[in-house]
């Protein structure tokens, strides 16, 4: 990358100017996206305008269009809905409000619109902008403007960012919104099944998603409900014998509380609405249970974002500035949106396109089709779900294998939902499981017992390791772990866990030389919050790690707020790895996160140190610093912040804060959940393949590298990667992979923070097009 590149995303932006709106229903993470807007806009050295009140705004004008701040947007990272307004808006649907809107752009030389909204406020636009030229001559013979001033605005950029709860938009895997939204939706499944618990009671809880049932099918997968129903898949038409069926087994079996979640939209095979009272009054009538209905409503939508959504906001804004001041007048209007872990550009009007074939599918009563234009993430947590819900596990264990799963490394949450999943379909598949106490040290020593379909019963919402996990590794014990892998007659093994489980692994594969015990398959999950696993761009824990980092972090500088000038300098877990305070410091809006991976000087400091005191002199009195926990072994963070105390003498004072173990706990985020519920079921899909496989003359023998794996993401799919090949990619002294993709994302905390640094415009998003994503790799 050049010198002259490096310069050109500084002054990319000279004399052009952006309008930031966000129209439609309001979702959280929207602020995040305005305020990178606004903060990368003015990086780039353009003009920046919020259009309050959304489209009604825009055609009002006035005063609702106001050039925006690097300091308007301090303090909106962490608030939900949308600080700018939203509205919806008639006058913009009839030509006279567009042209009025046009007028009101041209008047302030904006060329450059940015909408954050749903797919109807994504489609205005774009009609927007296909009508431009011809609004402008309107505007012009009229004499509401020069011909100079139409010269000037001669097209219209248009970027869309898709801010929607429901998650109902083709070619994005998360829109804006939807993940906090499900952290509201669990909060209260959480709540519920305590109560539930006490009555034995059956609860039917109705979501939004009036024409998507994405929130309605991860819900049901992250809490375990017995029956989900949603608008793409309707029951068959036999449902409420089916459904009965259901509920009584599994009060049978031992369960006290039955969850059922209705999407609002949710209909039969004829299209005719089933309404979450139907569904009591059918359950109270048949069965007898005492039931109760419970609609989510505007809850959704409210709260403060997630971790993910703010990153997902912030990371979308970014990539907008750059799609509009990259644009030509022949690029046609754009989507950034998020496959896997990659922001893309996708053509506007392709997306909304299949959106609208989703409904028209719907409409026309081709459900198949409809599943399938939703895209292969949703496709995957419906076949997950029906697996996990819809099927008896088979009474007879007749030809089949037995696989034991054990937990190894420090806690997470999310294992448990790991080993719950894998328990469930190594049954459903018709295995023993097993399930190992303490990790390789129960391995050794026999803490093993075997697992029935009511042993995880309710763990997919338990944080920590219900098993217990140990960080001891298996070399010193292989004699011991070899007896008791034939004394159990185990012919595979899911380790689930951080650095040591792929360690494990590796010694695993180094005793096959002398042992043949060890000669079996095995996969590891990687599930830590330091995300520090080679060959996982995600590891399950991380997720609830950083949510409580975030929420940590607003809580701090919300005490701040009352106090004069203040900076807090706090310490992330992590070991090594700079995953937990780069992506905290993104979302919570820090203004410097020391991490290893990124050496830093004393130099760096005190540049750091100067920048707050610059700070210091804005509206904004308040710091956050996040510092890695072996970042650097001489830069402690006491010594960060006595140097920050003498710096700050006069200026600001200093606080420091050492989080430490409550980043492991806590209940499982949805997204550590589903995750987790989808490694499971990989993983052991993968596991009865590979048995079959090494079945050799009545016994087990697996010796190739591709028998010993790592589960990860990877950019867009779930791979199984062989331990002995990720070894490559390891750094063993920093635990750490060698290469993070996460590092990329850095440049974007520095300009967010207002730092004068360089912008690497080459790592940027691709256009793509919709059709042939869906064709790709199996997404998460």
């Amino acid at each position: 990358m050049t010198h002259e590149e490096h310069h050109a995303a500084k002054t990319l932006g000279v004399g052009k100017a952006i309008a930031v709106l966000t129209s439609g229903g309001d979702a959280q993470g929207m602020n995040a996206a305005v305020r990178a807007v606004v903060r990368v806009g003015i990086y780039t050295g353009a003009r920046v305008f919020f259009v309050h009140e959304g489209y009604q705004g825009l055609v009002d004008g006035g005063d609702n269009i106001r050039e925006a701040t690097w300091e308007s947007v301090s303090m909106m990272l962490q608030l939900g809905g949308t600080v700018i307004g939203s509205a919806r808006c008639k006058d913009f649907r009839e030509r006279e409000g567009r042209l009025r809107a046009a007028h009101n752009l041209v008047k302030r030389g904006i060329t450059n619109l940015c909408v954050i909204g749903g797919d109807g406020s994504l489609t205005g636009a774009d009609t927007f902008r296909s009508e431009w030229s011809d609004l402008l001559s309107d505007l012009q013979k009229s004499g509401k403007i020069t011909a100079e001033e139409a010269a000037k605005s001669r097209y219209l950029n248009i970027v869309g960012l898709v801010g929607s709860i429901d998650n109902d938009f083709c070619g994005t895997d998360m829109t804006i919104g939807t993940d906090s939204a499900l952290h509201r939706i669990m909060e209260i499944v959480d709540a519920i099944t305590t109560t539930a618990q006490s009555h034995q009671r059956t609860f039917v809880l109705e979501v939004m998603g009036r024409h998507c049932g994405y929130l309605a099918l991860v819900t049901s997968l992250s809490c375990g409900a017995d029956w989900v129903f949603i608008p793409e898949c309707p029951p068959d038409d036999d449902w409420e014998e089916h459904l009965c069926r259901r509920l009584s087994e599994t009060r049978n079996r031992g369960s006290r509380l039955n969850i059922i979640i209705v999407a609002e939209g949710a209909i039969d095979r004829n299209g005719k609405p089933i309404s979450s009272e139907d569904i009591k009054n059918l359950v109270v009538k048949r069965l007898g249970y005492d039931t109760r209905v419970t609609v989510l409503g505007h809850v959704q939508r409210g709260g403060t974002p997630s971790a993910f959504d703010r990153i997902l906001g912030s990371r979308m804004g970014v990539e907008a500035v750059m799609a509009l001041l990259e644009g030509t007048p022949d690029t046609p209007a754009c989507v950034v949106s998020l496959s896997g872990n990659q922001a893309v550009r996708l053509p506007l009007m392709e997306c909304v396109q299949v959106t609208k074939d989703v409904t028209k599918a719907m409409d026309e009563r081709r459900f198949d089709e409809a599943l399938k234009l939703r895209g292969r993430s949703f496709m995957n947590n419906w076949e997950v779900y029906k697996l996990l819900a819809h099927v008896r596990p088979p009474v007879s264990k007749s030809g089949s294998y037995t696989v034991a799963v054990m937990n190894v490394g420090a806690p997470a949450a999310g294992m448990n939902a790991a080993v719950r999943s894998t328990v469930r379909i190594g049954l459903i598949q018709g295995n023993r499981v097993l399930v190992v106490h303490d990790g390789f040290e129960g391995l050794a020593r026999g803490q093993i017992e075997e697992a029935g379909w009511s042993y995880v019963g309710g763990w997919t919402g338990q944080g920590g390791s219900k098993l217990g996990t140990k960080r001891t590794l298996p070399k010193k014990s292989f004699e011991q772990i070899s007896a008791n892998i034939t004394k159990f007659n185990i012919q595979g093994l899911v380790i689930i866990g951080g650095f040591e489980a792929y360690t494990g692994g590796l010694e695993l594969m180094e005793g096959r030389k002398q042992y043949d015990e060890l000669c079996i398959p095995f996969v590891v999950i990687p599930a830590t919050v330091s995300n520090n696993v080679p060959g996982s761009d995600f590891s399950v824990g991380t997720d609830t790690a950083l949510n409580t980092i975030c929420m940590t972090c607003d809580r701090i500088k919300q005490s701040a707020a009352g106090t004069k000038r203040r900076v807090f300098i706090i310490e992330t877990m992590g070991g090594y790895c700079g995953y937990l305070a780069t992506m905290a410091g993104l979302a919570a809006g820090a203004d410097a996160a020391y991490i290893f991976e990124e050496p830093f000087t004393i130099r760096d400091l005190q540049v750091n140190v100067e920048h707050l005191v610059q700070k210091m002199k804005t509206t904004v009195k308040r710091g956050l610093v996040l510092r890695n926990e072996k970042c650097n072994e001489n830069y402690t963070t006491d010594f960060i912040f006595s140097l920050y105390s003498e710096e700050g003498k006069g200026i600001f004072d200093s606080r420091k804060n050492v989080l430490g173990h409550m980043q492991q706990g806590g209940s499982p985020t949805p997204f550590d959940r589903n995750f987790a519920t989808k490694m499971g079921a990989k993983a052991m899909n993968w596991m009865s393949g590979k048995i079959k496989e090494s079945y050799r003359n009545g016994r087990i023998f697996a010796n190739t590298p591709d028998s010993g794996c790592v589960l990860g993401m990877r950019k867009r799919a779930l791979v199984f990667q062989p331990v002995t090949e990720l070894k490559e990619q390891t750094d063993f002294e920093h635990r750490i992979p060698k290469e993070q993709w996460w590092l990329k994302l850095r440049p974007i905390l520095k300009i967010l923070a207002k730092y004068e640094i360089d912008l690497d415009t080459s790592e940027h998003a691709h256009f793509e097009h919709v059709s042939r994503k869906r064709s790709g790799e199996a997404t998460i």
